[in-house]
């Protein structure tokens, strides 16, 4: 069964992106939007299985979008919000929402929240599909004699175990979950350092240079990890 699918509706780009990139680090599939209407179609055209829903949108905010969408749709809905009143969390169950959680939240609390309502639709259902993932579920990436891998946390470079500080594997697993792309220094930052870091972007280019003595035969002519002028970084293999 396919992992559980979950719509990440936030206008802040760096905090929705954020949200994305931990979800799918936990094996979810995610789709994101950035204000109200754009949800209710996405709702419409993937059928999610848990709403991430941010209450202050531009338009139609999240108490609309979950007016609209309640009628026909019986997803969770995990209201996100800065305000803490009690009248807006009430209203916000009374239309519809599930749970509800306030700003600044940790991500760990977050995923326990998500994995709390897809272990309720499961044991109210009895359909896996709508079960968070195990642990074990994101398959490895795998690039000629590189590997790495979610599930055990570790990477190899032909086949033995390669060391990597916490960051440099979180940097490498960002990297090769979207080779391909073009990713520039600031999208990196708010990815893998996290939306709230305020450091220099020189940071990812140090972790850069560390990464390609360890996974690059020439580090000096680098064949994996590209540098794209202007642009940032790209992942190649």
């Amino acid at each position: 069964m396919p992992h559980p699918l979950i719509l990440v509706v936030e206008d802040e780009r760096a905090l929705r992106e954020t949200l994305a990139y931990t979800l799918m680090r936990q094996g979810f599939r995610v789709h994101t939007a950035a204000d109200g209407w754009e949800a209710v179609q996405s709702v419409r055209q993937q059928g999610p299985d848990l709403i991430l829903l941010d209450l202050m949108l531009p338009g139609m905010d999240g108490f609309e979008v979950c007016r609209t969408l309640r009628p026909a749709y019986k997803m969770p809905i995990l209201m996100l919000t800065a305000r803490d009143g009690e009248a807006d969390r009430v209203r916000g169950l009374e239309l519809g929402a599930d749970d509800y959680l306030v700003k600044p939240f940790s991500m760990r609390e977050l995923l326990a929240r998500v994995n709390a309502l897809l272990r309720r639709v499961e044991m109210d259902t009895g359909l896996p599909a709508a079960g968070a993932p195990p642990a074990n579920a994101a398959a490895p990436l795998v690039s000629g004699n590189l590997e790495i891998d979610p599930a055990r946390h570790e990477a190899r470079l032909d086949g033995q175990p390669l060391p990597l500080k916490p960051r440099e594997y979180d940097l490498l697993l960002y990297l090769m979950e979207h080779r391909g792309q073009a990713l520039s220094r600031e999208r990196i930052l708010e990815q893998v350092w996290g939306w709230e870091y305020t450091g220099s972007s020189r940071t990812v280019d140090v972790h850069i240079r560390w990464l390609r003595e360890k996974i690059e035969p020439q580090p000096q002519q680098p064949q994996r990890i590209i540098t794209v002028r202007g642009a940032g970084y790209r992942f190649d293999g």
